[in-house]
């Protein structure tokens, strides 16, 4: 049984995930638990387009709930990718760090940027090793 009150106005980042894993478990919702990649590809290309659209318009409580759309795309994924034993949502938060980091070689490295253009420019030189 799922261990969060479901009666909050706020809830956690793990809670989210916990609601995730509950919803794919076999107590869960027979639609969510059955999806795969492929299934909700097209779920993760449309959320991001109405968060951008959402941005275009600058309505921001539209653009925190497509953010969160979003992000459910991605705790989605994750929670598959855990079931089938390939990675899980701290996997990619880790790997997404680490980018974060070694991109940021102006800010966490020795390279020094004083504008805005300048960062961009280490932040490709950085991508570009990277691959």
């Amino acid at each position: 049984m799922i261990k969060i009150d479901l009666t909050k106005e706020k809830y956690s980042f793990d809670e989210l995930v916990e609601l995730v894993s509950f919803l794919t478990s076999e107590h869960g919702c027979p639609w969510d638990k059955v999806q795969t990649h492929n299934s909700i590809r097209g779920n993760m290309l449309e959320e991001a387009n109405e968060a951008v659209e959402a941005i275009d318009s600058g309505d921001m409580d539209n653009l925190k709930k497509e953010l969160g759309d979003v992000l459910l795309q991605s705790v989605l994924h994750s929670d598959i990718a855990k079931r089938a034993g390939e990675f899980d949502i701290g996997d990619v938060i880790s790997s997404l760090c680490k980018k974060i980091i070694n991109r940021h070689t102006h800010v966490f490295g020795s390279d020094k940027a004083y504008s805005a253009e300048e960062a961009m420019e280490f932040w490709k030189k950085a991508k570009k090793e990277g691959k």
